[in-house]
């Protein structure tokens, strides 16, 4: 039997997970034992009566700065020679859907959460092994990037949602935004749903989808048509 991925979280406010990390398909994610999350508490590694966990910035400015030591001190309390150690940043690469299969085939993966202005200089050049943002806007903390990441991740292991194929027509999964879904009713307020998909031919099916995947994606985000060189399957 594979080992499970094994997920770790570094984070100031580990309650922020609590039930995200316990619903729908990640808690069938648990139970299939097919991956372990754990969340560390960046306080508890803080050396001072405050348990403080950031301090003002050198030269001056707005805002507060993490601290290097207890961010150390946390991931190395968790870290093996496997571990890949995530750093959510707004200056990280953009993650997208191949970004989330490569940390899939991972066995373990430490996301290191910031917060305030951000985490020493530090943490990033002796600690992180990759950087990742989910856009181009800056949240209050680094939590909710990382459960995005770690949804997106857990999702494409093997078994956790229960059919081999549910994720290889996906946005994203070959270049191209989804196809259109339709389900019951046939009709509903005037509207039908396509002759193709009632039609029974599984060869027109597809044809109709990789038509529509085509069109939606030239409508909506033409950039991926740049770098897919507007090719369907």
């Amino acid at each position: 039997m594979v080992a499970p991925l094994r997920i770790d979280v570094v984070t100031i406010f580990p309650g922020m997970l609590d039930g995200f990390l316990r619903e729908s398909i990640l808690k069938r994610a648990v139970e299939k034992g097919l991956v372990r999350f754990g969340t560390v508490n960046l306080r508890d590694f803080a050396t001072d009566a405050r348990r403080s966990t950031d301090d003002r910035p050198y030269g001056g400015g707005p805002g507060m700065v993490m601290i290097p030591g207890p961010i150390f001190d946390a991931v190395e309390s968790v870290r093996t020679p496997e571990s890949r150690i995530v750093l959510m940043t707004p200056q990280g690469r953009r993650f997208d859907q191949e970004v989330a299969a490569q940390l899939a085939r991972e066995r373990h993966v430490v996301f290191i959460c910031g917060h305030y202005e951000g985490v020493d200089e530090r943490v990033r050049e002796g600690l992180a092994t990759d950087e990742l943002s989910i856009g181009d806007y800056v949240l209050t903390n680094g939590v909710l990037p990382a459960a995005v990441v770690i949804d997106a991740t857990v999702r494409l292991l093997d078994g956790v949602l229960g059919h081999e194929e549910a994720t290889c027509e996906e946005s994203f999964s070959r270049g191209l935004l989804e196809y259109p879904h339709y389900t019951r009713p046939a009709e509903f307020r005037g509207r039908k749903v396509p002759d193709a998909l009632l039609s029974g031919d599984h060869a027109a099916i597809a044809r109709w989808r990789n038509e529509q995947a085509l069109c939606r994606t030239r409508a909506r985000r033409p950039d991926l048509m740049e770098t897919n060189n507007g090719k369907g399957e």
